[in-house]
């Protein structure tokens, strides 16, 4: 499970509301033969976000993505992150470490609206603007 690209939140509500722009980049990875992922973490923000009438479209999204098993090595790595960060003076959230640990992981390119939020030099972070 290497490669490909693990879709952040921000995609993954842009897909859930029939966004075309985040349809059609989820639609040329796979046509390159990308691995398309996300992580618990993810699932978690998408499942606390949707309501009753969203459930059906979480769970046909969720179904043709591989999820990123997080354990100890994701956890230290995210922590360690949270830690350097802070010494310097920014605050980084748990999510948003675990889900960049995630995409490490899995050696995998993250898919974001939110390009601040992953400012890890070993991450190669992809701007997918929200609402495009």
């Amino acid at each position: 499970m290497t490669g490909g690209v693990l879709l952040d939140t921000t995609v993954l509500i842009d897909l859930l509301r029939g966004r075309a722009g985040a349809a059609s980049r989820v639609r040329a990875a796979r046509d390159a033969g990308e691995c398309l992922f996300v992580s618990a973490v993810n699932v978690e923000e998408i499942a606390r976000g949707v309501g009753e009438a969203e459930q059906a479209g979480m769970d046909r999204l969720l179904v043709g993505l591989q999820i990123v098993p997080l354990g100890e090595s994701e956890g230290r790595r995210a922590g360690t992150w949270r830690r350097r960060f802070a010494e310097q003076g920014f605050t980084l959230s748990q999510a948003d470490c675990l889900i960049a640990a995630a995409a490490l992981a899995a050696d995998a390119r993250l898919a974001t609206g939110n390009l601040k939020d992953f400012p890890f030099a070993e991450l190669t972070v992809e701007h997918w603007p929200v609402g495009a």
